[in-house]
């Protein structure tokens, strides 16, 4: 049985003179080693420095304020710091662990203490008012209510 080839395909095939390569290409990157190499580097890139703490901050805008919201869950209110200058607003969080081994007569025989600093810097697109700025942390949500500046309207007279 002879099957007829559709001569749409052939001239699509005839203009798509990498079609084969691209074909190639696409196999190659879903393939295990190279596959399991890029997702490695995607995952690098998402969190280049994994040590290092960091959190979640979302902006929203309304029509009168600018809203930051931080995911500090685990975090207690004393351990975060709100700085306010220019037009940045930096959201630092310090976490002090402290390690006490004692062995069977209450002796201590190793005390380990680590200290880590986590910080994230928002930039809004006008000068911070710091005295309207208002803060308020529960359920692991530090949210700022940033209130945007009004301009004045400069009226032209008439000469």
């Amino acid at each position: 049985m002879h099957v007829m080839e559709d001569p749409k395909k052939r001239e699509r095939d005839r203009n798509e003179p990498f079609g084969d390569l691209m074909k190639s290409m696409n196999q190659l990157f879903h393939e295990k080693p190279v596959k399991g190499f890029l997702q490695t580097m995607d995952d690098f890139f998402k969190n280049p420095f994994p040590f290092a703490s960091s959190f979640h901050v979302d902006v929203a805008e309304t029509e009168k304020e600018h809203i930051i919201t931080a995911e500090l869950a685990g975090i207690n209110k004393e351990q975060i710091q709100i700085d306010i200058l220019d037009n940045y607003i930096t959201i630092s969080v310090k976490s002090a662990e402290m390690v006490t081994e004692e062995d069977e007569n209450r002796k201590i025989f190793r005390r380990q203490q680590s200290l880590q600093r986590s910080s994230r810097t928002i930039p809004l697109p006008q000068p911070v008012n710091e005295n309207k700025v208002k803060a308020v942390y529960q359920n692991g949500l530090l949210q700022i209510t940033v209130p945007k500046q009004q301009g004045k309207r400069i009226l032209i007279d008439e000469s």
